[in-house]
């Protein structure tokens, strides 16, 4: 086992949905979005804490993520999130998955597969209601869905549109939810009744209660994250992940000594110089030269000169007692979080953690 590896809490994941349960009615069920392999955490380590909170549906984006699923023991309904390609139908079918749709030609291919293995595919239908991604326009709703009605080995099963800003304007929201609301009214108008009608993400979920629907799909609050810091007094979350390393070399430098690629470090003094063997490759964004921090004993410490591939170094000139072995801490939710490394590298805590790359093992423990 590497020294280098992310440590998920189990306990913290149960504790989270739990959490989310709080702010639900029992009639609307929760759908964890566990895509790219569970944002980094893992996804098939997760059924039993599902199971334990009689979870009956999961969601993915892409066919592959959930094949992967059902081939260890995922035997309940998998929604794929992003509209398939073609080529993905024979998986698609093969596996009972229920891809979300916006694509007529695509569902006639589904219909033909399906009717060639003797079976009724479900789908979900994706309406664009302002995330301007993938999606129906609401005018155009109603007329596919009469169409696909006509093909007998296609079942529409749920519903679906994607909030854009849910965390940062109550307004564009509430005109996507008014947009949605409508397209369902049409719908019953037409006596067509879709059973699951979704639309919340995990901020949509905390501040938009009346577009809960039947189902609401949870992604990075379900880890312990909050999409905005807004959300932390509306709902408890625990972090579940910590990355640690340990140090794999120390040297003592003069000053004036340059660090890594480039030379866009130079000491100012003696220094002392530690190696720790995680990189960019593992998931260690390269913005984080000469500007993050590692915790070492206790003390927090500056990443010095350019993140490696494999490697970055830091500057333990203020840990007399240092040793190769001691351990490091990258993020722990605590004195470094998650947040502050997606602040200094310009981009949002769900990039930070789904970019840890398999070469980093994941190990499970109960508490942190």
């Amino acid at each position: 086992m590497r020294a280098t590896k992310l440590l998920v809490d189990l306990n913290a994941i149960d504790f989270n949905i739990k959490s989310i349960k709080k702010i639900l009615s029992s009639s609307t069920q929760i759908m964890p979005v566990i895509k790219a392999t569970g944002y980094g955490t893992g996804d098939i380590e997760l059924k039993d804490i599902l199971d334990k909170n009689d979870i009956s549906m999961v969601a993915v984006a892409l066919s592959q993520e959930g094949v992967h699923l059902r081939k260890n023991n995922f035997s309940m309904p998998i929604v794929i999130l992003n509209q398939p390609l073609n080529e993905d139908i024979p998986d698609i079918v093969d596996y009972k998955l229920s891809p979300g749709v916006a694509v007529f030609e695509f569902v006639e291919e589904l219909d033909k597969y399906s009717k060639q293995e003797n079976v009724v595919t479900n789908i979900h239908v994706e309406v664009d209601t302002g995330m301007g991604r993938v999606g129906l326009k609401p005018n155009e709703v109603l007329d596919f869905v009469k169409k696909v009605q006509t093909l007998k080995n296609i079942n529409i099963e749920g519903i679906y549109t994607h909030f854009s800003s849910s965390d940062s304007s109550k307004s564009y929201t509430d005109e996507q939810i008014s947009k949605f609301d409508e397209v369902l009214k049409t719908l019953e108008n037409n006596n067509i009744n879709i059973k699951y009608k979704h639309a919340c993400n995990t901020a949509g979920i905390v501040n938009f209660k009346n577009a809960h629907y039947n189902l609401v799909r949870p992604g990075i609050a379900i880890y312990g994250y909050y999409p905005d810091e807004s959300l932390k007094n509306k709902i408890e979350l625990k972090p579940s992940a910590k990355l640690v390393s340990k140090v794999s070399f120390i040297k003592t430098v003069d000053e004036g000594t340059y660090i890594s690629y480039n030379r866009t470090y130079k000491t100012e003094a003696n220094a002392k110089i530690a190696t720790i063997p995680i990189g960019y490759a593992d998931g260690i964004r390269r913005s984080l030269s000469n500007k993050g921090k590692v915790l070492i004993k206790g003390k927090i410490v500056p990443i010095v000169g350019n993140v490696c591939m494999d490697s970055f170094m830091v500057d333990v000139t203020n840990i007399p007692d240092v040793k190769v072995g001691d351990e490091v801490v990258l993020f722990d939710n605590e004195n470094i979080k998650l947040e502050d490394i997606a602040e200094i590298s310009d981009t949002i805590n769900y990039e930070i953690l789904s970019q840890i790359s398999t070469r980093v093992p994941r190990e499970y423990v109960k508490t942190l």
